[in-house]
């Protein structure tokens, strides 16, 4: 998805499934802690008001709407955490793999071979 857009000017828009099919409403978007990006939307969908949590980066906003390239069934059965609040790294991951995308993990810094060492010096 595009980067330069306001992430509140997403809130109220129609979303649809990779079909076409009518998702729901865009209730809330949640930015990514790291850069500030938009990461996911919460759809309401139905009469009963269930938010269904979609990613925004293989998302595409076009005419006014924002396409999802995901079945509405997919979509429907994703974790429902509920708007308003904070997605913690737990529920993030939930969604990851709901959706089947790979999220890098975090690598760790190499190891410090030269703890205990002065520069320059050689072990002996």
């Amino acid at each position: 998805m595009q980067t330069d857009i306001d992430p509140r000017k997403l809130i109220g828009r129609k979303a649809f499934d990779r079909t076409g099919a009518k998702i729901g409403t865009i209730a809330e978007v949640y930015l990514d802690d790291a850069t500030g990006e938009p990461e996911w939307a919460a759809i309401r969908t139905g009469l009963f008001g269930r938010d269904a949590f979609v990613p925004l980066e293989p998302s595409e906003l076009a005419e006014d709407t924002l396409r999802v390239p995901y079945d509405r069934a997919l979509i429907k059965d994703a974790p429902d955490f509920g708007v308003g609040r904070h997605l913690s790294p737990e529920q993030e991951l939930q969604l990851y793999r709901h959706y089947g995308l790979d999220i890098a993990p975090a690598s760790p810094p190499p190891p410090d071979r030269d703890f205990g060492r002065l520069a320059g010096s050689e072990e002996a």
